[in-house]
């Protein structure tokens, strides 16, 4: 082998370190006194980012329309599924008689507790009868319970 792979051989392909410009060395290199800055003022400062600045033209985030809006008072509410509620029954979190409500998924660590409610989704099979307290619901997914045997009560 000519070319013998070591550790000390490694090296890096030729231009892919580029040694930083040294600033303020003189007018000979190109960029001293102000270092390529410009005169006195803001933009001369360190510190200083002009984000979206366009040199005094409209800024493109004013130019292009705005659509829709957030609502702030939206409820965050949990997504609860079918394959999660086999997962609790199957890892015997629930008590028997008891409902799968906001306070037991908060005490078992499935939701946590700064959500605002809790909505049933259609996602995966359910068999056994349970009894769920729940914000809201989807149709499909009320249908699935109540076929199962379970019960659905909507807070």
């Amino acid at each position: 082998m000519a070319s013998e792979f070591r550790l000390n051989t490694i090296r890096d392909n030729k231009g892919a370190r580029q040694k930083t410009k040294l600033l303020g060395r003189g007018i000979g290199s190109g960029l001293g006194k102000t270092s390529g800055r410009g005169g006195k003022g803001q933009t001369a400062r360190s510190g200083v980012s002009l984000n979206g600045f366009e040199g005094g033209q409209t800024p493109i985030y004013r130019r292009l329309p705005k659509r829709g809006f957030v609502n702030v008072n939206r409820a965050k509410l949990y997504e609860l599924d079918f394959y999660k509620i086999t997962r609790i029954m199957g890892k015997g979190l629930l008590e028997s008689g008891a409902a799968i409500d906001k306070d037991l998924l908060v005490r078992i660590g499935y939701m946590p507790s700064y959500m605002d409610g809790i909505s049933l989704l259609a996602n995966g099979t359910i068999d056994t009868a349970v009894k769920v307290c729940v914000t809201r619901a989807s149709a499909k997914a009320k249908e699935m319970l109540e076929k199962a045997g379970g019960t659905l009560v909507i807070e």
